[in-house]
């Protein structure tokens, strides 16, 4: 996979894109986590179309994040990031906090989002099923959080970087997550709802929802909730997978998507 920068106007912000194979474009954005090293969901999606993957400001080389506020800011960085990028109706993927913010784009440019899919996405909000606060977890935490099988997560989460033994590992872990978290907290913290709820009816866009049966960090049962708001949208739970789906079954998310699209 190739990386790049790219720069917006007018801010000036610079944006890193991971970019790789070939045929309809995808864009594809990432979780609070960010891009893990060698990631499957990744490298499956880039094996049947032309991924597009931007870095959100605060993750990787991209920057910026100063001057995004909220979650309307963030909503409409996405969109000039798309137009920059020059992709014109791209099937739109996103996990976690991008399927967030991939909900919010297709709430509000309908002519440009026509195809979605969101892996359990966060935006919504459940007091009798409330979704995990991951700002209160250390990293040793996060793998039997994120995945149905920890030590794979503990893998992926580790690849090339050391494991979460070693402190200087969990130094350099801990200095780059604050950095992500401090952006990903503008619409995850305390709570991850903005108001989503109210605009999902406006979606347009041909949607499925992908969800890992033990999602132990955004219950399955929010993917009703979705596929109930969204008009006409599809669910597909995935067996034996947490929330980070699409890298425990990245073949069965892969298939999901060619299926419905």
């Amino acid at each position: 996979m190739k990386s790049r920068l790219i720069t917006l106007k007018p801010s000036g912000a610079r944006i890193e894109v991971v970019e790789a194979g070939e045929g309809r474009d995808l864009l594809f954005l990432h979780g609070a986590g960010g891009h893990l090293l060698d990631d499957p969901l990744l490298a499956a999606l880039s094996r049947r179309y032309h991924l597009v993957a931007p870095l959100l400001p605060g993750y990787g080389r991209s920057t910026g994040e100063d001057g995004l506020r909220d979650m309307l800011d963030i909503t409409l960085h996405a969109l000039d990031v798309m137009q920059k990028l020059d992709l014109r109706k791209p099937i739109m993927v996103g996990h976690s906090m991008g399927g967030m913010i991939a909900a919010e784009m297709a709430a509000i440019a309908h002519t440009e989002i026509t195809k979605l899919c969101l892996i359990a996405p966060a935006g919504l909000w459940n007091d009798d099923d409330p979704v995990v606060d991951i700002f209160s977890k250390l990293p040793y935490e996060l793998p039997a959080l994120l995945f149905h099988d920890a030590e794979l997560g503990r893998k992926l989460m580790t690849a090339g970087a050391g494991n979460m033994d070693d402190p200087e590992f969990l130094k350099q872990f801990l200095v780059a997550n604050a950095r992500r978290l401090g952006m990903a907290g503008k619409i995850l913290f305390p709570i991850p709802d903005r108001g989503l709820a109210q605009r999902l009816y406006r979606i347009t866009a041909r949607t499925v929802l992908i969800w890992g049966k033990e999602d132990a960090l955004i219950p399955v049962s929010y993917g009703d909730a979705f596929r109930k708001a969204i008009p006409d949208a599809k669910l597909v739970k995935i067996d034996k997978a947490g929330h980070a789906v699409g890298q425990e079954k990245p073949a069965a998310v892969l298939k999901a998507i060619r299926e419905f699209f």
